[in-house]
């Protein structure tokens, strides 16, 4: 065991049942995000590093694209899919754009934490600071779509050596900041809070569209094979090994809302809609599962 979590390797596992004996969870993280035009100043990450002094057009503009153009072109084939969609929420995008709080909420999507915006993360806060954090992301988005959020995703995948236990005594119970596993774990070491941990992905992530990744300039197509791939694997060894595993889909309006993209967006999903043996969830859903079946 290390700080956060024991070590246990895939192969040594009791199964893991899923609803309906299904045997891959797939589940598809919307990432709404707002990055401000000028954001203070953080000596542990500058989000537009590309120009010497701020404001940075190029960098504010291609993110806020995802709010102004890319949501809603992305919400048609999120329409026509069978996804339970969660929302990763930086909470002040609801304030600023009341039309998205209320596209979302009218579609049921679930909430996850994400900061209040992207420019501001939890590198370097104290832990009464920490704790405001969470009183204050999880009040406002109870106050503006009436959801009470259990889980989070860091803002910019920030943490503190005491984020997971301040998360559960603000009474969360799940994060998704590990890559760790192809499996849900629990964070049972003296640091871990006792918070279940739903594998997120950097690689099933259109992130990889990102300009500056080593990715970046490849046909959008190699996005949606890796999606494909990832599933027919884990299937695959999930009937083989008699067990089941998680896939998270990381989605962002500013990349897959993009005119040329937005095609493979629909592939990919069509693809998936024609599996049988996929349990269409959320991560506070796996979290939840676990708990009750006592898996982790």
């Amino acid at each position: 065991m290390d700080e956060f979590l024991s070590y246990r390797a895939l192969d040594q596992r009791e199964r893991l049942r899923l609803p309906g004996g299904k045997r891959v969870a797939v589940n598809v993280v919307m990432n709404i995000e707002h990055y401000e035009y000028l954001p203070p100043e953080n000596p542990h990450r500058d989000y537009f590093y590309r120009v010497p002094a701020k404001p940075d057009n190029v960098g504010y503009s291609f993110r806020d694209f995802g709010n102004r153009a890319g949501f809603r072109r992305m919400l048609p084939v999120l329409d026509d899919s069978p996804v339970q969609v969660t929302c990763s929420l930086n909470c002040e995008v609801l304030r600023l754009y009341p039309e998205i709080c209320d596209a979302m909420t009218e579609r049921g999507w679930s909430f996850m934490s994400h900061g209040t915006y992207n420019s501001r993360l939890l590198f370097g806060e104290s832990e009464s600071a920490e704790r405001e954090f969470y009183d204050y992301t999880v009040s406002t988005v109870r106050e503006l779509t009436g959801y009470r959020m259990r889980g989070m995703l860091g803002p910019s995948f920030s943490a503190t050596p005491a984020t997971y236990r301040l998360m559960a005594e603000a009474g969360m119970t799940y994060t998704t900041d590990w890559f760790i596993d192809d499996q849900p774990f629990r964070l049972d070491g003296p640091l871990g809070g006792g918070l279940v941990g739903v594998p997120y992905s950097r690689e099933v992530n259109d992130a990889l569209l990102f300009p500056g990744s080593p990715m970046y300039g490849l046909d959008s197509d190699y996005f949606a094979a890796i999606v494909r791939s990832q599933y027919e694997v884990l299937s695959e060894e999930a009937q083989r090994h008699d067990t089941a595993y998680v896939m998270t889909v990381a989605l962002h309006p500013l990349y897959m809302g993009i005119p040329h993209r937005i095609g493979h967006l629909a592939q990919m999903f069509g693809h998936l809609a024609e599996q049988d043996d996929i349990w269409w969830t959320t991560p506070e859903r796996i979290a939840a599962h676990v708990d009750e079946i006592g898996w982790c």
